[in-house]
């Protein structure tokens, strides 16, 4: 497979691609996947993310990256980064196709794109957050090392959600 950036032990990541538009469709377009996450977006809102996202992945080395399953080479979902928020270097995000949850691709996933954040794009800190009613969702930042900071308001979904960040080793 053409463009892999990194892997894991199930799972292959790479950059978003002009070409990628119907599988971004059926995880940021789909209800039931982006109902904790401000709702589906419009085929023109993806086009923009999409464009968005190559140019940020283009400038800053980082973005969203397209999930694929080794094997099948399926695409299951997206984990990745937006850009830097407060004080932090990125903001970690994760939506998988709903046929692909339970089977442990998101905590894989988190703690993949985390990895790669440490070792290769030198990132010191990641803030990511979950819905209050998205439990399992909350379940994976723990799984994956990041610690519960609190609740914050977030202007974008006009509501608090609970916070966790990521810090690298001061040691390392």
């Amino acid at each position: 497979m053409e463009g892999i950036l990194f892997e894991t032990e199930r799972l292959y990541f790479r950059a978003l691609q002009k070409e990628d538009l119907e599988e971004i469709m059926e995880i940021w377009g789909d209800d039931e996947v982006m109902a904790w996450s401000g709702g589906a977006g419009t085929r023109e809102q993806e086009e923009r993310s999409l464009t968005f996202y190559r140019t940020m992945q283009k400038e800053r080395g980082f973005s969203p990256y397209l999930v694929f399953l080794k094997g099948t080479e399926e695409a299951v979902g997206i984990c990745g980064f937006n850009p830097p928020v407060e004080s932090f270097d990125a903001e970690l995000l994760y939506h998988f196709k709903k046929r692909h949850w339970g089977k442990g691709y998101a905590t894989e996933s988190v703690l993949g794109v985390t990895q790669y954040a440490k070792d290769i794009l030198h990132l010191r800190s990641i803030i990511s957050s979950a819905d209050p009613k998205n439990k399992a969702s909350q379940k994976v930042l723990e799984k994956a090392g990041y610690r519960y900071i609190g609740v914050k308001w977030y202007e974008d979904l006009s509501q608090e959600e609970p916070t966790y960040v990521w810090e690298s080793d001061k040691t390392a």
